[in-house]
């Protein structure tokens, strides 16, 4: 009898559009392969590909001289180099980051992710487990449960992946002995409860002689569940499980084809939603009813998760790219503290206090990252103290973003719980993260309304607030200059105050040193008085070192459009050392300070500030007045 696998569907010649509409409406699996190095993920997934009818006659030929070929159904197949990413990588000189496979069956459609099983690819597991609804956990039978099995189980975890499949791999060369299956079966159940897997579904197969993945095996007629693929197509998808959830969908953009169309589009993450029903907009918490659910096809009597939508309302409320409309009954959080699992993909470590771009959904902010709670080594499960994280490791740690943002926890809502970070100069995504939940610090503290703004702050002083942020060297002028601009504005009847960085740490920042994380917070607090200035009228002169891009990036993130003014006082390391004025250069040399900026701590130049000052070429005074014709008219 042929395997119904094989079989052509009737429709096919039959009714070929009545069978496209059928494909176009089967379900879709996301999974992923999993497991330790040679466990057979690729051979596996070779199988299932082959199995599905899948595999392009020009990709058969390229392997028909390959040395690694497996007798399947009368042809010859290596499935390992079909699928096998890292080998890809190797052969190609490039990086992959996941491998991702597409085939079907009559009944769904799949995307399987085969990411290497080596630990150093760690980022690369999360990467593809991050959009997956299963995860296919291959071990080796002669090998049993390894320390890379429960890092991978851990990690799919983690990421709320809830179906999981053991697939206890190359049965064939343990003779099928069931006893040895059941040993390992109980083993990994033991650990799988130590961390919270509620379940999983157990398989005996070989990927190399086909046992129990399209077709029940002789060899093990003791087992009695079901195939891989039997299992594949009937398990239920996370769409399913979004469904049954409220009413969520991240604003993509604002559709305004005309002024008689004002439509929000988005993929709808969870829930349905249907003319007439309520919905609420966050963070503004403005409240409409839908009027219409658009379609490229047409409007729709209702939508469901997973389908991309435009929706009109009755009312023109708030609602710009980045919010979220939600049910008005069941709205998601709105916060801007939360406690997160984050794992680091960057060679360059986690800095501390420094700012980074955080994508959630479809919102993007500025987010800070606090000293780790603490590290998992996921080999142990042990809690490990660490001031940073590096490339590959994961840990707890409290986030904090410039602006409340709209989320849910990740167990509940990938979408508006997920999130990627984003180095802010670089533009590198360098790690990827879970909330957790808001902290509570962050709902019981809120922004009280005053009468009296900013703007009427400014107007009382005849004067537009600005930041005249001075950048540069030690001994490059930065703070004489900064003086003389002041005296020079005072004259001018101009409301100023000089934030000196010597001044500021005798008292402000008392408590910080040298080190990064020290200088990054220096600047964090120095630009939080900044603009509390800014917001009581004043125009701010700050005189600091700040030696790191992203920092004063963070600082001019915290200003309106316009107002900060960054000044670079550009002096040669060699002039400014020469002129040693108190001496700091010296004593770097010497060994006696660490962390000094030019000599063993980095000075990043500004790549465009808005105004540059060459000390070489100019005297102080020369300088202030450039700067001064610079940033007038000061109204």
């Amino acid at each position: 009898m042929t395997d119904p696998i094989y079989q052509t569907d009737a429709l096919i010649t039959e009714d070929i559009d009545a069978y496209l509409e059928k494909h176009q409406h089967k379900t879709m699996l996301r999974f992923i392969t999993c497991g330790s190095v040679d466990d057979g993920k690729s051979t596996l997934i070779g199988r299932l590909l082959y199995d599905s009818k899948m595999i392009f006659e020009d990709q058969l030929a390229a392997l028909e001289n390959d040395s690694k070929r497996v007798g399947t159904q009368g042809q010859d197949i290596d499935f390992a180099l079909l699928v096998d990413g890292l080998a890809a990588e190797r052969e190609q000189g490039i990086t992959i980051d996941v491998a991702y496979r597409f085939f079907s069956t009559e009944s769904r459609k799949f995307i399987v992710a085969d990411c290497p099983g080596h630990e150093q690819y760690t980022r690369n597991m999360v990467t593809g487990a991050s959009t997956a609804d299963l995860a296919c956990i291959l071990i080796d039978a002669r090998k049993g449960v390894l320390v890379q099995t429960k890092r991978h189980s851990f990690l799919c975890h983690q990421l709320g992946i809830k179906n999981l499949v053991l697939a206890v791999n190359k049965m064939d060369l343990i003779d099928y002995d069931q006893a040895k299956y059941d040993a390992i079966i109980a083993d990994y159940r033991a650990f799988a409860e130590s961390i919270g897997i509620e379940g999983f579904t157990a398989i005996p197969i070989s990927g190399l002689a086909g046992d129990n993945i399209t077709s029940k095996s002789d060899n093990t007629a003791w087992y009695d569940g079901p195939t891989l693929m039997d299992h594949l197509e009937s398990v239920e998808v996370r769409l399913d499980e979004n469904m049954a959830r409220p009413f969520r969908m991240p604003v993509q953009w604002v559709n305004r084809p005309n002024l008689d169309f004002r439509g929000f589009s988005g993929l709808i993450a969870s829930g349905r939603v249907k003319p007439g029903d309520t919905v609420r907009s966050l963070p503004s918490g403005k409240t409409s009813t839908v009027k219409s659910v658009v379609t490229m096809a047409g409007d729709l009597d209702e939508a469901v998760a997973g389908q991309s939508v435009t929706i009109t309302l009755d009312d023109e409320i708030d609602c710009s790219r980045g919010d979220v409309l939600a049910a008005a009954d069941s709205p998601p959080e709105v916060a801007d503290q939360f406690e997160s699992t984050l794992v680091w993909m960057d060679e360059a470590p986690l800095v501390v206090g420094r700012a980074y771009w955080m994508k959630l959904g479809t919102q993007m902010v500025s987010v800070t990252v606090s000293e780790p709670k603490y590290e998992i080594n996921v080999n142990t499960m042990q809690h490990l103290a660490a001031k940073t994280l590096n490339l590959n490791s994961i840990g707890v740690s409290e986030i904090t973003t410039d602006r409340q943002i709209v989320f849910e926890p990740y167990t509940e809502n990938r979408a508006l719980g997920g999130f990627i970070l984003i180095d802010k100069i670089s533009n590198r995504t360098v790690g990827a993260g879970m909330l957790h939940f808001s902290l509570r610090r962050a709902q019981n503290v809120h922004w009280q309304a005053v009468d009296i703004t900013r703007d009427d702050h400014a107007a009382m002083k005849n004067q537009k607030p600005r930041v005249l942020w001075f950048t540069g060297l030690s001994g490059s002028g930065k703070s004489t200059i900064a003086n003389e601009v002041e005296k020079k504005l005072a004259i001018m009847n101009r409301h100023t105050f000089l934030l000196d960085g010597d001044n500021v740490r005798h008292g402000l920042n008392k408590d910080l040193g040298f080190t990064e994380s020290d200088r990054i917070e220096n600047i964090r607090r120095i630009g939080e008085v900044a603009k509390l200035m800014t917001d009581a009228g004043l125009i701010v002169l700050t005189a600091f070192i700040s030696p790191f891009r992203a920092d004063r990036q963070l600082v001019r993130d915290m200003m309106g459009e316009g107002e900060f003014i960054e000044i670079h006082v550009d002096t040669p390391l060699d002039v400014a050392e020469a002129r040693d004025v108190k001496g700091l250069y010296r004593k770097a040399r010497e060994g006696k300070l660490k962390n000094f900026t030019g000599i063993d701590s980095p000075y990043e130049e500004p790549e465009d500030p808005e105004i540059r000052v060459n000390t070489v070429s100019m005297s102080p005074e020369e300088a202030a007045d450039h700067i001064i014709s610079q940033i007038l008219p000061l109204k």
